[in-house]
Formats: structure tokens, C-alpha cells, sequence
């Protein structure tokens, strides 16, 4: 016989489903309303389009702007975030590691636009180092020098804003990890230790593996950060079209165009900036998709 309480539980919690998916629904449906005139002006008219060639053309670089900063944060804060998580959990003494660890969740409650002003204050500094990339390193075409072959004399590029990205996501991804890693079970590394297995060899065979899926669901997290960053973002980048090279200007993210146009937007370009916002989110909804049917796979292969 089911208890009135489980049953009034239940629908609870069957309510509070629904109405997340209506909401989600309610969002793209509105952004897909707003973004009418943009689809009627792009087919009938695209030279009245923001670069006069068609939305297609207008959304996509800023498509890869946003997939590039996105990839390169998570490059650069995965590996630094698991060996702080490995280092907290299974290295460090017990007092040292609980500082740490409180040191590093106090850089999510950072705002945005601390990140995008301290990213402000550090870009003139690392036109050195981009300099030094475009002279032994610019025969690879991420690190190519513009036209005139030099690069970016403010240090406002594509770069800087993933090394902002790449702090601001590296709490999220070391917490989670951390965690995970802490459920591993004690029995398991103890026998590996007692088979002779090094420190190393014991996260290797024993913890890494068992927080697979974990760090996938962190990684993704991080990367559903990256792809919304506004403020951040657009104080760091400076505006420019779609360039291979990371170390000239350009490169501008959809969050950082919505970001610095909105406020003056009207008609249709007002509607770019919701259709822009529209992409946005089935990227994020597609990219969190993924990361389900990643974890979920893991977890049945580790079962």
C-alpha cells in the first residue's frame, strides 16, 4: 500500500520535472518567435543582415570564435584541475588539502567581471609571449603572425580570453573531480598498495578509472561554462572577423557579441542578437546532450 506521503512525494517531484522541461520549452520557443524576422530577412534579403551576406555567414564565425575559446579553456584547466583534485585527495596532508580545497571553490564565487578586469590588466603583458610564439612557433598556423607579421599589440585576442575561460572553469571541473575521487573505494586502493603498486599506479589502476564518468560530467560542466561566459569575454576579446591564428585580434564569441550590442540593438538587429542567442542554446543544449550520453555509456562499461 503506497503512504499518502510517498504519493504526495511523488507527484511533487513529477511536477517539478514538468515544469523545468516547460520552461526550457517556454525559452525556445520565445527565441525561436523573436528570431522570425532574422529567417524571413535572411531568405528574402540577406545583404540587410550584419555583414551583408546572410545570417549564415554572420553566425558562424562567431560560432567557432565561441568553440574555439571553449576548447582551448578546456585544454589548458582540465589537466591543472585533476592533478589539484588527485593532489587534495590523495597526496597532500589532510590540513594542507582542506585549505586548498576551500582556496580553490572560492575562485567560483568570483564574478565574471573580476576575471574580465584582471584579464584586462594581464593582456599587455603577454604580448612578449605571443611574440616569442609567432617567432619560433608561427609556422603552425594557430600561431601565425597577421599580414604584417606581428601580432596583437594589446594582447586582446582569442588567447587571452581562453586563459581567463580556463580559471573560471577550473574550480568547477577540480570540485566535482574531487569528489569523485573521494568515493573511490578505500578497499581498493588499499589492495592495490598491498600488491606492491606505487602511489601513482594505485590512482592509475584503481582511482581514475573508477571516477571515469565523473570527470566527463565535470569536463562537460566546465565546458557548458565556457560557452555561456559573457562579461569576461567581451572585456578581453577585441572585435574582429574569424582569423586561424590565436595571437592577432578577432575571433568574437556569441556571448560577447550579444553582450556589447544589446543595449543598442533595435528591429533587426535586435532579432540577430535573439537568433545569435537562439544558436547559443542548442550548442549548450547539444553539448549537454552529449555529455549524458557519454557518462552513460562509461558507467555501463565500468558496470
Amino acid at each position: 500500500m503506497v503512504r499518502p506521503g510517498d504519493r504526495i512525494f511523488s507527484l511533487l517531484s513529477l511536477a517539478a520535472g514538468i515544469l523545468i522541461l516547460a520552461i526550457l520549452a517556454g525559452v525556445a520557443l520565445f527565441l525561436l518567435l523573436q528570431s522570425t524576422d532574422v529567417i524571413r530577412a535572411s531568405a528574402s534579403e540577406p545583404g540587410s543582415i550584419s555583414g551583408g551576406h546572410g545570417f549564415i555567414a554572420y553566425v558562424l564565425p562567431l560560432i567557432a570564435g565561441t568553440l574555439i575559446s571553449a576548447l582551448i579553456a578546456l585544454l589548458v584547466a582540465t589537466p591543472f584541475a585533476l592533478g589539484i583534485a588527485l593532489f587534495t585527495t590523495h597526496i597532500a596532508p589532510r590540513r594542507f588539502a582542506s585549505s586548498l580545497g576551500y582556496v580553490i571553490d572560492l575562485l567560483a564565487a568570483i564574478p565574471s567581471v573580476v576575471y574580465g578586469l584582471w584579464g584586462l590588466s594581464i593582456s599587455g603583458h603577454l604580448t612578449g609571449l605571443y611574440a616569442w610564439l609567432a617567432t619560433w612557433l608561427g609556422w603552425i598556423p594557430i600561431f601565425a603572425p597577421d599580414a604584417g607579421g606581428g601580432v596583437s599589440q594589446t594582447g586582446n585576442t582569442i588567447l587571452t580570453a581562453s586563459l581567463v575561460l580556463s580559471i573560471m572553469v577550473l574550480p568547477i571541473i577540480t570540485s566535482l573531480s574531487r569528489e569523485v575521487f573521494l568515493q573511490t573505494p578505500r578497499l581498493q586502493e588499499e589492495a592495490a598498495l598491498a600488491l606492491g603498486a606505487t602511489r601513482w599506479e594505485m590512482i592509475r589502476m584503481a582511482v581514475l578509472p573508477f571516477g571515469t564518468s565523473g570527470i566527463v560530467s565535470a569536463i562537460m560542466l566546465g565546458l557548458g561554462r565556457a560557452l555561456g561566459e559573457t562579461m569576461a569575454v567581451a572585456m578581453v576579446l577585441s572585435s574582429g572577423g574569424l582569423t586561424l591564428s590565436l595571437l592577432v585580434s578577432g575571433n568574437q564569441t556569441i556571448a560577447a557579441e550579444i553582450a556589447q550590442n544589446f543595449p543598442e540593438a533595435s528591429g533587426l538587429r535586435l532579432s540577430e542578437l535573439i537568433s545569435i542567442g537562439l544558436v547559443l542554446f542548442a550548442i549548450t543544449l547539444i553539448v549537454n546532450m552529449a555529455a549524458r550520453w557519454i557518462v552513460t555509456r562509461t558507467t555501463i562499461k565500468e558496470g
